[in-house]
């Protein structure tokens, strides 16, 4: 939350959704989000297409997100038994569909611009570096995406 207010002026566009522990959005708050937005950011933990249904996330068109940083697979106890627990119900098939490179091209598929992701699972510390570099090079310095994530890779 802090690193979003350091760089919540530098950006022309106005910044919503769900920050913290406001609440768990809903299936129709993500699909909102993503629909209505020029750029996504999730912060989490786990991986993102846990957290949302993936059924309803083929069916959606989002060609006005021009990017997608999803800053996830961070792992709790508290995260690791959620995700369990949900797997029971998912086949393998639908499990694998959740990893990085498949999210990725799901996401592409539904119209996302170009999506900057984590291939492994990382720490929340790992994961805030990232976001502070990210918005330091596009915001600040003006760095295109390819740039950025460039320097990510360093």
């Amino acid at each position: 939350k802090v690193i979003l207010e350091k760089y919540r002026d530098l950006s022309t566009v106005q910044w919503e959704g769900v920050i913290g522990n406001m609440h768990v959005p809903s299936q129709a708050e993500w699909e909102q989000l993503l629909t209505d937005c020029s750029a996504f950011l999730f912060y989490g933990m786990e991986r993102f297409m846990s957290h949302v249904l993936l059924n309803r996330l083929v069916a959606m068109n989002i060609p006005k997100c021009h990017l997608m940083i999803l800053l996830d697979l961070v792992r709790s106890k508290q995260s690791y038994r959620r995700i369990t627990n949900s797997h029971i119900h998912k086949s393998c098939l639908h499990i694998a569909l959740e990893g990085p490179a498949e999210t990725a091209m799901l996401l592409s598929l539904s119209g996302a611009g170009c999506v900057v992701a984590p291939q492994w699972y990382t720490s929340l510390r790992e994961n805030a570096e990232r976001l502070e570099t990210l918005l330091h090079n596009l915001l600040v310095i003006g760095r295109t995406t390819g740039q950025t994530v460039h320097i990510l890779q360093k």
